[in-house]
């Protein structure tokens, strides 16, 4: 990493903790980030169960809430148990491939109570079973924001299988390749590597090109474009879209993995850029629609989270308000204009919101962290540099998960069939599928 003390912490964020089995004489565990990053894992989990949960479950029609509740849940806990068998060694795991992270860490081998991981001020370090919770949730969650996609139309059992090839196959190694010292991308522009604080290309691209590939595969929805499929509570969706905003901060003030300034930065940046972005969908409706929404203030609100996510630690507050509103404002044109141009069924705007916001997120940071521009820095000589690293990152983000993304929903479609039968989709999954109904009718 280049002149890393000009940068501070946020020039650091991209380096794997490196972890010991017993803690340096030198080294220091701090109990207030330990503290911080317990609150900041669990805060990660409620994001999953119930916010996204509640989130997508109101946007969806009733006969289908509990299946989008059973899909998100089952996911989370699925993916639990492979991090801990596999997936951590596949992202973290210490081998020098650009590609994953070997297998020297298999069901945890060699991970005690003892055993540390560093934090980015030297000397400073967390328990690794606490580092291995934490992106753990990260890896829970970017999985069940898939769904969102081709909700209400998609069997359980071949989405579970889907899930667990595809965390193997296209998370795990886009986790390695972004956040791991041996990784492509980290290694992009000759080491200098692309800024993505707290998980744009890991977990909003990655999630995001796989949705919009999962929706193209499976097809619309039975009356697509016909059929009223309105929200059917906006209640609980906008309950839910609250609990991500609050979990959020242990997304992105937790990947600082410190209790101290850098992570006050991402949580000050949390704020306004989800406000920002906020307000600018309601403007934007405004003036296209003639009335603001609160399906667009939710909207506008993941947006900005998402946009904000791989530049919270790197940005200036003003500058976090500016990458929130343009978000929102390219994020709608996507969810209103492109989708319906295309005719593509991304049911809850996954692509629109999380793909489109993560890409805007990381084109964004390369010139929004200029120290010219109220920012810590950029890492590489210049901001043109940068730029170009974050836009090479997205792209092998783009491919990496286009290509095998596709290639995982095709042999799960030949092996099991992706799609529910239309008598079962036109009756509702929760019945067909888990034999249950949200409301009594």
């Amino acid at each position: 990493m280049k002149n890393l003390s000009k940068f501070g912490l946020a020039a650091a964020l991209m380096a794997l903790p490196s972890v010991g089995l017993a803690q340096d004489a030198t080294e220091v565990m701090e109990k207030g980030d330990v503290a911080w990053m317990m609150t900041a894992t669990l805060l990660v989990l409620f994001m999953i169960i119930p916010g996204l949960a509640l989130f997508y479950g109101g946007l969806v029609r009733s006969k289908n809430m509990l299946s989008v509740l059973m899909q998100t849940t089952s996911i989370a806990a699925m993916v639990m148990v492979i991090w801990v068998l596999w997936g951590y060694s596949f992202a973290f795991g210490g081998g020098t491939s650009p590609f994953w992270g070997g297998m020297g860490k298999v069901f945890l081998s060699g991970v005690s109570m003892d055993s540390m991981a560093a934090t980015f001020t030297d000397g400073i370090v967390i328990p690794e079973f606490l580092f291995i919770a934490f992106q753990m949730t990260f890896a829970a969650i970017t999985p069940a924001l898939i769904i969102g996609a081709f909700a209400e139309r998609v069997k359980f059992g071949a989405l579970m299988v889907f899930t667990a090839l595809w965390v193997t196959l296209v998370y795990f190694p886009i986790a390695h390749m972004v956040w791991d010292g041996a990784g492509l991308i980290f290694n992009l522009g000759g080491g200098v590597g692309a800024i993505d604080f707290a998980g744009g290309t890991v977990v909003h691209i990655n999630a995001g090109i796989a949705a919009l590939v999962g929706c193209l595969v499976i097809g619309p929805r039975v009356g697509f474009g016909k059929e009223n499929m309105a929200p059917h509570s906006m209640t609980l969706t906008l309950v839910g879209a609250a609990i991500l905003w609050v979990g959020w901060f242990g997304f992105n003030a937790g990947s600082n993995l410190e209790a101290n300034g850098g992570a006050a930065l991402a949580m000050i940046n949390t704020f306004v850029a989800t406000a920002a972005a906020i307000l600018a969908w309601n403007i934007i409706e405004k003036f296209t629609r003639k009335h603001s929404s609160m399906l667009g203030a939710a909207s506008g609100m993941v947006a900005g989270l998402v946009a904000i996510t791989p530049a919270c630690g790197t940005v200036g507050p003003v500058g976090a308000i500016f990458l929130g509103a343009l978000a929102s404002v390219i994020c709608y044109f996507f969810v209103a204009v492109v989708k319906s141009k295309f005719g593509y069924d991304d049911s809850l705007d996954v692509f629109g919101i999380h793909g489109i916001g993560g890409i805007i997120g990381a084109v964004g940071t390369g010139f929004l962290s200029a120290e010219s521009l109220g920012g810590t820095g950029v890492w590489a000589d210049t901001v043109r540099a940068q730029v170009m690293i974050q836009i090479e990152a997205v792209l092998i983000t783009i491919v990496w998960s286009g290509v095998i993304s596709f290639i995982l929903f095709k042999v799960v479609d030949v092996l099991m069939g992706l799609r529910v039968e239309e008598q079962e989709e036109r009756q509702g999954l929760d019945q067909t599928s888990h034999g249950e109904s949200a409301y009594n009718s």
